[in-house]
């Protein structure tokens, strides 16, 4: 048996992480940030505390890496082609790929409702939160200018602010939000 390549380790240090995260996604949503540990991870985990801290220097860390992956997410639904422009199509399609994550990433969703009530922890993760939807308000505000909304701005929030809040109640209680005809809704709203 050959010794592992450098490509083949990184690989395993990815998954192992992707795994670590994953349970750490479970059990905030599940019990609350503050609630669990660095233990009660690396138990679930199925490795060692000490281990744990080779892939991150602490909970905050944890949560953090968590939360920004899905902002990230959000960002590249947003602009797929990274030309920092918002077309029709994006915007539709980005409605989609949202709704698309709530359906598959409901725990996610919970959690970053959950963490935004939470000044400690908000403390922690808004300012990469910030820097990240910069982008995302400009475009989103040139799209509306555009588009010819007499007040983008004011537009802007009021999409922002249905999105949200959409999901932030569906998290909470799915029975009552049926998420395909509301997405569907706000196509139509903004399928001009």
């Amino acid at each position: 048996m050959s010794p592992r390549t450098t490509e083949q380790f990184e690989e395993i240090r990815e998954s192992r992480k992707k795994q670590i995260m994953d349970v750490a996604l479970e059990l905030f949503s599940e019990h609350g940030f503050h609630q669990v540990s660095i233990n009660q991870i690396a138990k679930e985990a199925g490795i060692s505390k000490g281990l744990m801290y080779n892939y991150f220097e602490s909970k905050d860390e944890l949560i953090k890496t968590i939360i920004y992956k899905g902002i990230d997410e959000m960002l590249d639904n947003l602009d797929p082609d990274h030309d920092g422009i918002l077309e029709h199509h994006e915007l539709i399609n980005y409605i989609h790929l949202t709704f698309e994550s709530v359906r598959k990433n409901q725990k996610y969703w919970k959690l970053y409702f959950a963490l935004m009530v939470q000044p400690p922890v908000m403390k922690l993760i808004e300012p990469h939160i910030s820097e990240l939807k910069k982008p995302l308000a400009s475009m989103m505000l040139n799209y509306f200018e555009k588009r010819g909304y007499e007040d983008p701005a004011l537009e802007m929030g009021v999409f922002s602010g249905l999105i949200a809040g959409i999901i932030q109640k569906y998290v909470y209680a799915p029975e009552y939000f049926p998420l395909e005809k509301l997405e569907k809704r706000i196509i139509e709203i903004y399928d001009k």
